[in-house]
């Protein structure tokens, strides 16, 4: 898809603009205020409460029912049918490679970024999981204690900065102030064991809430086990015309990492570890907590005027073993925003504006130890060092409507991303390196019905290095003289696009519902970040593009069946990319990667799911589940290939607390994954090692597998 035919795209989206906006609604939807009739569907990662469809972005919202059907352990399960959207879970693990519309591709893609991910936005209730640099891990982040999911899946720079893949946004505070008190054990295969308990009661006119959840998982690979136990909660009530809430949360999470096997290796014996990984037993151990509080405070009864903002502080104590080197990080996350909001009425039309500005700053001391051959901590200090970071953001958008069919968001996004070495080794490498980005952002929004709109809306946006990527290459001796390598950019693109939804929305006299959303975008990159010798250093590449189109459906109908599908289809090219292999040792010698596919993209994504309640027990539902991932290549070279495969699961699903005793009532789910038992490649390393020019870079699957969750509470 090239820019001649979104901009033809536009054009068509201005016409039907043109050709209706003066005219009345549809009988369905007249009334004085649209608003007063949208289906109660919103999003908050929006920077404010909004219905979906009066939003010129594609959004999905995943709620309460939806998450407890699944394990919840990683967000693999929890986003499979949100279109754009890639989750491999790498070993069944809550590490997990998360891609929106190709960024995070490079995120989990090799060892350094092994639990984590760049490029997208992770909040947990509005605050930030993701740190200053950009890069996410996904230690707190557990689907069992999400009431609900929100994921922003437009070039998002322009609201949140250093996001350009878009946000996912998870919600732990209950809908509604009942009280509630949900006990839900969950088994699987592969001694996979999780205890969720979540309650709630109500506080004043708001609410407390607790969450816990701890998993043991042995894992189906050798030197595959993890464990994690999470805990969080809060209140949020109102004080007078102020909102407030308290929040807090920790978790303890350890997992190994079996690495990455040659193909031959993931044919015959997928189930093995990768030799070098187990015998320095690599693995993530991390504990983190964060405690932040917000305050909304309305002006006017109607809350046309308001202030809000945000303060947390999150201290951090990581050790890995990684690449022959035992590694503690000591690190403390604070932050926090400030965001204004007034309704401005403009003779008949309507203006909401919302400016802001965000601040996050991170920072703490790095000790790199030598590593015994038991993969324990040795005694010999090879580094000692501080990294810090700091995002700065100040952002303006004005929500402008000219009748209660068109409305108009422009707004733009000033960051400053500074980073910070400091060596206690060797004092002269001290240095500081700064990231700077204006993200406009226009889009338009033509409402077609109270529960369905045309979008269309065009942004740039902003991707900054992760910190581990912005070592200096060895090549010429660069890592004696700098810290931070002089030859980065920050990531900068373009995104187009324009698409149509709608939400709970009838199809002529059929008995049924239907929620969908079709998109189509266009996104030139420059500044592409790739990594040379198996990601232990990076450069920038040039420009790339990316385009797709996108479809997610749900049905509901009155006689009990239901299906829902996400369609992805990309197309994912560089048209820049020449490698310099002085830094392979030849020097003179170039590559030229343009037109080849991007590394670590599918094109074709599919996941669908049909069913239907079982007559006389309308709570059970029986499902069948289809996932495709189409293949792609796992180095920019494009001779590693990772091969497609379509997987098929069935599963069970007792809603509503049906069955009561005792006063208590009992739901669930058993799934059987991966029916077929079919192997297959899960996730890849990208542009892997090689060990006598064979590349190590693929991650099995995990094979059939069942998983049974049984949720009891105290019947209302």
């Amino acid at each position: 898809m090239t820019n001649h035919v979104l901009l033809r795209q536009f054009l068509c989206v201005a016409a039907i603009i043109a050709a209706t906006v003066l005219n009345p609604l549809p009988s369905d939807a007249q009334q004085p205020d649209s608003a007063a009739r949208l289906p109660a569907v919103t999003v908050t990662a929006t920077r404010g409460e909004q219905a979906i469809v009066r939003v010129p972005l594609a959004l999905t919202r995943i709620g309460t029912p939806q998450l407890r059907a699944v394990s919840g352990y990683g967000l693999d399960e929890g986003l499979k049918f949100v279109p754009g959207v890639v989750a491999q879970s790498r070993y069944g693990t809550s590490d997990v490679r998360l891609m929106i519309r190709g960024f995070g591709a490079r995120g989990a893609g090799d060892r350094s970024n092994a639990g984590t991910s760049r490029g997208i936005r992770i909040l947990l209730d509005g605050m930030p999981e993701t740190e200053p640099d950009g890069r996410t891990s996904f230690d707190q982040i557990d689907l069992a204690s999400a009431s609900a999911v929100e994921v922003i899946r437009s070039n998002a720079s322009a609201v949140w900065g250093n996001a350009a893949g878009g946000v996912v946004n998870l919600l732990s505070v209950p809908e509604g102030n009942a009280r509630t008190l949900d006990l839900e054990p969950i088994f699987g295969s592969f001694g996979l064991k999780r205890y969720a308990v979540r309650a709630a009661t109500p506080f004043g006119d708001g609410v407390g809430f607790v969450n816990f959840t701890n998993t043991t998982f042995d894992g189906w690979r050798a030197h595959s086990s993890a464990r994690r136990s999470l805990l969080n909660f809060g209140t949020q009530g109102n004080l007078g015309r102020a909102r407030i809430g308290f929040y807090a949360s920790g978790a303890n999470n350890l997992f190994r990492i079996p690495g990455p096997l040659t193909r031959a290796e993931a044919d015959s014996s997928p189930r093995q570890a990768n030799a070098t990984y187990a015998a320095r037993d690599e693995r993530r151990y991390n504990r983190i907590a964060r405690v932040g509080t917000t305050v909304d405070y309305a002006f006017d009864s109607d809350r046309s005027r308001s202030l809000s903002g945000m303060v947390f502080v999150s201290p951090k104590y990581l050790e890995r073993s990684e690449r022959g080197t035992y590694r503690d990080f000591n690190r403390y996350h604070v932050g926090g925003n400030i965001v204004g909001r007034a309704a401005l009425p403009i003779g008949t039309a309507r203006s909401t504006l919302t400016v802001g500005a965000d601040e996050a700053y991170q920072s703490g001391s790095i000790l790199f130890y030598s590593l015994t051959p038991e993969g324990t901590r040795g005694t010999t200090l090879r580094d000692n060092k501080a990294e810090g970071a700091n995002n700065l953001g100040i952002f303006g958008q004005d929500e402008l409507w000219l009748s209660d069919r068109l409305g108009i968001t422009a707004g733009a996004r000033y960051d400053n991303i500074t980073y910070y070495y400091k060596s206690f080794i060797n004092p002269r490498l001290d240095t500081d390196k700064a990231f700077k980005r204006v993200s406009p952002k226009v889009g338009v929004v033509l409402m077609t019905g109270a529960d369905r709109s045309i979008y269309a809306n065009v942004g740039g946006g902003i991707e900054a290095p992760a910190g581990n990527e912005t070592d200096p290459a060895p090549t010429l001796g660069l890592d004696t003289v700098y810290a931070i390598n002089p030859l980065l950019d920050a990531i900068r693109s373009t995104t187009y696009e324009i698409g149509y939804k709608a939400i709970n929305a009838t199809i002529g006299t059929l008995p049924l519902t239907a929620s969908y959303d079709v998109a189509f975008y266009t996104t030139d990159v420059r500044n592409e970040i790739v990594p040379y010798a198996g990601g232990r250093f990076y450069f920038t590449a040039g420009r790339a593009r990316r385009s797709g189109a996108e479809l997610g459906l749900n049905l509901e109908s009155r006689a009990g069946v239901f299906a829902r599908s996400a369609l992805t289809l990309s197309r994912n090219r560089y048209v820049d990319y020449i490698v310099d292999s002085v830094h392979y040792g030849r020097p003179g010698h170039f590559a030229d990667y343009g037109d080849n596919d991007i590394v670590g993209i599918p094109s074709v994504t599919f996941n669908g799911e049909l069913g239907t309640t079982v007559p006389g027990i309308h709570a059970l539902r029986v499902k069948g589940e289809v996932e495709h991932t189409g293949k792609y290549f796992a180095d920019d070279a494009n001779t590693v290939n990772v091969p497609a495969y379509t997987l098929f699961d069935v599963g069970l699903e007792l809603r509503n607390g049906a069955f009561t005793t005792g006063g208590w009532g009992v739901s669930g789910f058993a799934t059987v994954r991966n029916v077929a038992d079919k192997r297959h490649i899960a996730s890849a390393f990208l542009n892997p090692d090689r060990v006598n020019g064979v590349p190590v870079a693929f991650e099995p699957g995990t094979p059939r597998s069942l998983v049974v969750g049984i949720t009891v509470a105290p019947v209302k």
